[in-house]
């Protein structure tokens, strides 16, 4: 069941620039769904207008079965906001950061210290809750911010570009925190040029260039639009017999095999699909395994594919 559809959404602004044009997609229920493009896609303009904070020119979307034309305050009810920037206040604590954004969510009073507490856990800071904002690294500050969008028990949590200028070890914590979210059931739209980020948290992705959505899709079926296969090398320990290739290459989805300096190459649409049965025929013929490495196309490559240009160009 879609959560989130739009219909041909677009926004135009003073001198005809189209920041979104014609986008029709949607995000099913309980999905972690990726919006990938270098800045300036449109990817923000896009959460705007889902967030009921800037009107479509043209087109429509619906959010839990509302417009966010015409119904903008049942939209704003099912949906958190995590914004690229930090939406806090630096001279309060994060618990009471959190106090002052609950009332504006309309937690009921009788819910806010628990579900506070709760969201503190969920982020990993309620040993510093009773810090200020401003004492925060950037990721802590980063993590109270997807607090806040959490409060409304929101039914979608849309992130726009929520690790930028954090380090690599917040940006794992962000993430593996989200993925669990989504585990949980929350419906996720994260928006990101990351590539690396999307490819870890989005099973679907939209890849957005120039306000048009230029291709969606799972990303496996996006990666199969560069025409290139994954590479399996695996280097082996022992010298294999005469038939090894022809049984190798027998295997469903194989598309050529080749051995060399004792290492065998398999290319493949589906590299990590067909590699448990490679390596079943390699361990009944006897043959020692060293190493083995897959190499598949990225949506690195699908993007720059697509346009000519590399994703932070």
């Amino acid at each position: 069941m879609s959560l989130v559809r739009t219909e041909k959404l677009s926004k135009t602004f003073e001198g005809g620039r189209k920041a979104v044009d014609e986008v029709s997609l949607s995000i099913e229920e309980g999905e972690a769904f990726g919006l990938l493009g270098p800045n300036g896609a449109g990817k923000t303009t896009m959460v705007l207008m889902l967030a009921c904070l800037l009107r479509p020119t043209t087109g429509d979307a619906w959010v839990d079965g509302a417009s966010v034309i015409q119904d903008s305050l049942r939209v704003r009810r099912a949906i958190g906001v995590v914004p690229q920037e930090i939406a806090l206040y630096p001279t309060l604590t994060a618990r009471e950061n959190l106090e002052f954004w609950s009332v504006m969510y309309d937690v009921p009073s009788r819910e806010r210290k628990k579900r506070i507490q709760e969201l503190l856990v969920v982020v990993g800071l309620a040993d510093r809750q009773n810090e200020r904002i401003d004492r925060y690294s950037g990721g802590m500050k980063r993590r109270v911010n997807i607090a806040v969008g959490l409060l409304g028990r929101p039914k979608l949590l849309i992130l726009d570009e929520p690790t930028v200028g954090v380090d690599p070890q917040s940006r794992n914590s962000i993430l593996e925190t989200l993925k669990e979210l989504n585990s949980q059931g929350l419906t996720l739209l994260y928006t990101s040029h990351y590539m690396e980020e999307v490819e870890f948290l989005c099973p679907r992705v939209a890849i957005m260039d120039q306000g048009r959505v230029i291709a969606h899709g799972t990303q496996e079926e996006l990666r199969l639009l560069v025409g290139e296969q994954d590479a399996i090398t695996i280097q082996l320990g022992s010298v294999p017999p005469d038939d090894i290739l022809d049984k190798v290459h027998a295997i469903e989805g194989v598309s050529a095999a080749h051995h060399s300096e004792g290492d065998l190459t398999v290319l493949s649409n589906s590299g990590r699909r067909v590699l448990p049965a490679v390596l079943d025929q390699l361990f009944d013929a006897g043959v020692k395994v060293r190493s083995v490495a897959v190499r598949e196309p990225n949506l690195e490559s699908v993007f720059l594919h697509l346009t000519g240009k590399e994703l932070r160009d």
